[in-house]
């Protein structure tokens, strides 16, 4: 039976020890999108921290389990939402350090025979006190190779969850479909994952809201025209194999940095503010995704400019070769020189 009492607690000071707010908060800054993700972490903080006020109203401890399973593409976040998950479960009082150490299979499993117990017991013990983050655990389980030790390794994962359920926590992350048969092949080690989160990938407009957000951590800008050659970069870079989300928008944002810098030392004696600042159509579309020479762009809102590049508005270009048009949103761009 259940005694009822009159005690109140403040939880407006308890969020702020806890640090509650300013790590939510953290996260939403972080990331662009990825609102399914930011709920599920904002729900498991919400049961952890109710499991301590209710501890301070004398009921029973309610641990829940706190391994978890992030499936995704690469680049959509896992690592960040990590991150902020040990720091959160730190400010809680779940884990003493709240570190996050990230391995992948090389860094558990051995070639030979009696060294991927040591080896996995050496990154458990790094990772103690904090959340350990297995990236394609997928690759632990190879049942068609007898001589492989993953299965080792997972065993001793296997140890750690089942007798260690204080201060390590577990992340397995991956693709999806991988990790479905992952677990499949591997019920016990499914049985003990609490919580499993999927990150969707960025949509378009998400990937510019990213691209913009680097660039202006870095104090670049793009252009109007820049920003649309970099949608156009990005259905095409997204055809492609590999692609990595914001880790491959990030790249982008690297290189068109590096190719300002070219630009600016090669063709500019004064240099100015904005041609510091300013990343332009050119220093995107020389990417090899782009073939050289003459480009056609369907561009919105086009205005004629002269960033580098001479601009030739369609229809009336087209129509002056014979080719009709009606589309008046139509630039082309033909490059003044290769850099």
């Amino acid at each position: 039976m259940i005694e009822v009492t009159d005690q109140k607690i403040d939880i407006r000071e308890l969020k702020k020890i806890y640090k509650i707010k300013e790590s939510l908060a953290k996260l939403d800054d972080e990331l662009i999108g990825l609102d399914s993700v930011k709920q599920r972490i904002t729900e498991i903080t919400a049961i952890l921290f109710i499991d301590k006020i209710r501890q301070d109203f004398g009921l029973s401890k309610y641990y829940p389990g706190l391994h978890m399973s992030f499936t995704g593409s690469p680049g959509t976040g896992k690592s960040t939402v990590a991150s902020r998950m040990s720091e959160l479960l730190q400010n809680l009082g779940y884990l003493t350090r709240g570190h996050l150490v990230a391995v992948s299979r090389d860094d558990l499993v051995a070639q030979f025979v009696g060294q991927t117990a040591p080896k996995t017991r050496e990154v458990l013990d790094k990772a103690m006190g904090g959340v350990l983050l297995i990236d394609e655990a997928y690759y632990l389980y190879k049942p068609n190779n007898e001589k492989d030790y993953g299965s080792e390794a997972i065993e001793m994962l296997l140890q750690i969850m089942e007798n260690n359920r204080t201060d390590l926590v577990l992340i397995f992350a991956g693709y999806s479909e991988p990790m479905k048969v992952f677990y499949k092949s591997n019920p016990g080690l499914s049985s003990r994952v609490a919580h499993h989160i999927d990150f969707p990938d960025y949509n378009r407009s998400e990937l510019l809201l990213i691209a913009k957000k680097l660039f202006q951590e870095r104090q670049y800008r793009m252009t109007f025209y820049a920003e649309e050659i970099f949608l156009r970069y990005l259905d095409l870079r997204r055809q492609l194999p590999l692609f990595a989300n914001a880790r491959s928008v990030k790249n982008i944002v690297n290189r068109a940095c590096f190719r300002l810098a070219s630009r600016v030392m090669r063709n500019t004696d004064v240099f100015t503010y904005k041609s510091l600042i300013d990343i332009t159509p050119r220093d995107l579309i020389l990417s090899t995704l782009f073939a050289k020479g003459m480009k056609i762009y369907k561009l919105t809102k086009a205005k004629p400019s002269s960033e580098n590049i001479n601009y030739y508005t369609y229809p009336a270009t087209l129509n002056s070769k014979g080719v009709k048009s009606s589309n008046t949103n139509h630039l082309m761009f033909q490059w003044k020189k290769f850099a």
